[in-house]
């Protein structure tokens, strides 16, 4: 009886033990901290792809999805504008060219001998008239002819000299070509037409838009035959090989995401593949980013921070907009 009794205490005992044990395990599997999944997402460069001129979309030479590599030809533009300013600007630089030459070289031979001729003419006017007033002039000393006479041949003997002077100008400006004030302006037409053809070939070069860096084409917005504006995107080029993971996570969660430190992260996009990546990036976010305290006593208020991270090394086939999932201790 004895033996029994002793029997079913050291039973009891260790139920007790046994409960007890239970109970501990149970209080440090709830009392332990507990890990925080945190996720983010992969992002990467992108360029926008934009005209300076409008016009309508007159071809795309790639597709959303495709990859392309810097220079390629990506979109067309069809632009009657340019092409009627690259006419503009040709002709008026082809005027100014003309204008140039005409200063530079002066006149042609035809116009050189006939101001010649002129000037001779003038000449031998101009010495017809000099015996006529020397005549007059004598008589008129001898009181044979009147005044009036008098004044009439020497006016007429100083409208012939007037005329050979000038006669003998158009000649000399027929051979010397233009002043040089006029030769500087005509090279400044030129220089002026050539700017303006200058700018319009540029224009004409950005009816061809070409891809700014490698990657891929993400997004095109208008569609064939579409009127674009200036400045208005056309699409959109994601660089894959400038790649990163954004996160924003709680002030007190920051624990090892310093800029300098390595988190491993999960991608449950590429069946869970492990990815490190070294944090470069930490900053506040915005005012409504803060997670306000519910209770007045023994909780705060804690702002939010943008944390960004860079794989060490290229993830084959990671896109952006992936899910990106960090496990911190609480």
């Amino acid at each position: 009886m004895e033996k029994k009794k002793n029997y079913n205490l050291l039973i009891g005992v260790a139920a007790l033990v046994i409960i007890l044990i239970v109970i501990s395990v149970v209080g440090y599997l709830v009392s332990r901290p507990q890990p925080v999944v945190i996720q983010g997402e992969a992002e990467a460069t992108e360029y926008r792809v934009s005209g300076k001129v409008p016009g309508r979309i007159e071809e795309f030479r790639a597709e959303e999805g495709q990859t392309v590599h810097k220079g390629d030809t990506l979109v067309i533009i069809d632009s009657p504008e340019i092409r009627s300013k690259i006419r503009e600007a040709n002709a008026a630089r082809a005027a100014a060219t003309a204008q140039k030459d005409k200063a530079m070289h002066g006149a042609r031979q035809e116009q050189i001998t006939g101001a010649y001729e002129l000037w001779q003419k003038a000449m031998v006017g101009e010495e017809v008239m000099r015996k006529s007033f020397e005549r007059i002039q004598r008589l008129h000393d001898e009181k044979v002819v009147s005044d009036q006479k008098y004044d009439e041949v020497a006016a007429q003997y100083q409208a012939a000299q007037a005329t050979t002077r000038a006669a003998k100008s158009q000649y000399d400006m027929a051979v010397n070509g233009a002043r040089q004030e006029d030769k500087d302006a005509a090279v400044a037409l030129v220089e002026r037409a050539n700017a303006a053809v200058e700018l319009v070939n540029a224009y004409k070069d950005e009816i061809r838009l070409t891809s700014p860096s490698d990657g891929i084409v993400a997004d095109i917005y208008p569609k064939v035959g579409e009127l674009v504006g200036q400045g208005a995107p056309i699409m959109t080029i994601q660089d894959l090989d400038d790649m990163w993971f954004t996160f924003n996570v709680r002030e007190d969660r920051l624990k090892g995401m310093q800029i300098g430190d390595h988190i491993r992260l999960s991608i449950p996009a590429l069946n869970g593949s492990t990815v490190e990546a070294q944090v470069y990036y930490l900053a506040a976010r915005e005012s409504y980013a803060t997670w306000k305290a519910t209770r007045e006593i023994g909780e705060f208020d804690t702002r939010t921070f943008e944390v960004r991270a860079r794989p060490e090394g290229r993830v084959e086939g990671l896109r952006p907009g992936m899910s990106a999932i960090m496990t911190v201790t609480k």
